[in-house]
């Protein structure tokens, strides 16, 4: 059986556009976790239409990981939902997964005009992997690349498909708006949206087989750039994590990109620790 990981944030969702609408104590975060789950259920529906018998998995994604309404996912699919979890963003990836879709992601820290940019958290600048900057869709699409999975779809705006394009150039990309700033776009009205997902959703799916999955080989030497001191300091307690010049900056290096990828996940933990 063919098994598909949906991956959802929430800042790339049509409509979406404001750290209000993304966080639980937000005035409008109904909304946007309705819109959502909606953009989801119609990538469910677009891999179900071009692979009829797949084993859909969708891995809730955003902050908490507690976003998508379970009773509202359609229900033909499996929901990964809560954190801490093995993988992140990529709860349920596995040497089993055929093919992964990114929906509602956005692009990295530093990038713009994009919506909501930011790289895990609100403290890492910048993620080096190899020297190359990446983001969530870099760094996710490598996880998935490790076990030989494609990401054959990206959902957003346009930076981030951008982004994307550059890393797994024959993949599908669906641009649900238009970057104007960090908190403003032009968007497509969420029906549009959800209509050009499902179909773009069912021809990716099909297509998994010319895409290439994008890797990372081992050894892999990571520097991340991080805003807060203290969190420097927290992250050199990991053996093998070392402060790299400059004093904002760690670096490490990880036998193969499994590693490297739960290290960044752990330093990500750290960033929410306040000095006692």
């Amino acid at each position: 059986m063919t098994k598909v990981l949906i991956s959802a944030d929430l800042e790339g969702i049509s409509g979406v556009v404001h750290g209000t609408e993304t966080s639980p104590e937000g005035y409008d975060y109904a909304r946007s976790r309705a819109l959502m789950t909606a953009e989801v259920n119609a990538a469910v529906a677009g891999v179900l239409d071009g692979e009829p018998g797949a084993e859909v998995w969708v891995a809730d994604a955003h902050g908490p990981f507690r976003n998508l309404l379970p009773e509202e996912l359609d229900r033909r699919a499996l929901l990964v939902r809560g954190k801490p979890r093995p993988f992140g963003m990529l709860g349920g990836l596995g040497p089993d997964t055929d093919a992964v879709l990114f929906v509602g992601y956005h692009a990295r820290a530093g990038s713009g005009p994009a919506v909501l940019a930011h790289t895990m958290n609100g403290v890492n600048l910048d993620v080096r992997v190899g020297g190359r900057s990446l983001g969530e869709i870099g760094l996710n699409a490598a996880m998935a690349g490790y076990f030989g999975a494609p990401v054959v779809l990206l959902s957003g705006d346009d930076r981030a498909c951008a982004e994307f394009g550059e890393l797994v150039p024959d993949a599908a990309t669906v641009e649900v708006k238009r970057a104007l700033a960090q908190a403003a776009a032009v968007a497509l009205h969420p029906e549009e949206a959800r209509e050009r997902l499902r179909t773009a959703a069912a021809g990716a799916v099909v297509r998994r087989g010319e895409i290439a999955p994008f890797t990372v080989p081992g050894p892999v030497e990571v520097e991340i750039d991080l805003a807060l001191p203290h969190t420097v300091d927290l992250a050199t307690l990991i053996p093998g994590v070392t402060r790299a010049a400059g004093g904002r900056t760690i670096a490490y290096t990880a036998a193969d990109y499994a590693e490297a990828y739960r290290v960044a996940l752990l330093v990500g933990q750290l960033a929410g620790i306040t000095p006692a």
